[in-house]
């Protein structure tokens, strides 16, 4: 075996087994333009939509919508990408998510606008969560979120003749540090989760938490305190490949 037979056979190794990292990397420079010009001069006026629902055959209506579902399926291959570092980097520099240090991200995430996410120093993101950050979402430091727990900053309205989303239900999310986020909770818009806070495992969170509270149930309510003399410190360390 000659060594460029043997350079191709690693190169398509490379490529089956790394898809996604080929994938991501490829497409990178695209998405990073697309987000600057998203970010800077696409107007996300929610007034306009009445008429984008009257007249949705607009051809700058449309190359919106091609850009923006290839973002998203290029979110999700980045998502599945095996290595915590490219993730990051790219999280941070193509993205424009603001991810503090020893941040962790873990597989199957789904990220919505990126741009409006900002995630503390030592917070972990379980697997298979989603963060919908278009009214954004702002985590403070050593978070834990479990698997699958849903953050949503935005919703329909069941009022509205076009079923419009945020033309009411609609505002930021913001969770303090050291909160303990069970796994498949949901998190709805205009929520403030306290620090040291705790939400078990399936509840609705609809209301603000309070510091240090525990609330169960759906809707969340109150069901407990935690010990106040939190002292762990998250250091990044974190499972490989996923």
């Amino acid at each position: 075996m000659n060594t460029v037979t043997l350079l191709l056979i690693v190169l398509l190794a490379f490529i089956v087994l790394f898809k996604n990292v080929s994938f991501v990397l490829l497409f990178s420079p695209m998405i990073k333009i697309f987000f600057f010009v998203k970010n800077n001069y696409m107007s996300d006026n929610k007034e306009n939509k009445v008429e984008i629902v009257k007249n949705d055959i607009s051809v700058r209506y449309k190359i919106k919508g091609l850009c923006s579902g290839f973002t998203a399926y290029y979110l999700y291959r980045l998502s599945y990408t095996p290595s915590h570092h490219i993730r990051n980097y790219i999280y941070r520099h193509v993205c424009g998510v603001n991810l503090c240090a020893d941040a962790v991200i873990y597989y199957g995430t789904e990220v919505r606008e990126p741009s409006k996410i900002t995630i503390g120093r030592g917070s972990i993101i379980g697997d298979h969560s989603i963060l919908d950050a278009r009214n954004g979402i702002t985590i403070g430091e050593d978070v834990v979120f479990a698997s699958g727990v849903k953050v949503w900053t935005e919703q329909h309205d069941h009022r509205d003749p076009f079923f419009r989303c945020g033309t009411q239900n609609h505002g930021p999310v913001l969770i303090d540090n050291r909160a303990w986020i069970g796994s498949h909770t949901v998190i709805l818009h205009s929520v403030h989760i306290g620090e040291g806070a705790v939400v078990a495992a399936g509840a609705v969170v609809t209301h603000d938490v309070d510091p240090f509270t525990i609330v169960a149930g759906i809707p969340a309510k109150k069901i407990g305190e935690r010990n106040r003399d939190l002292k762990y410190s998250f250091t990044g360390e974190h499972r490989h490949f996923i």
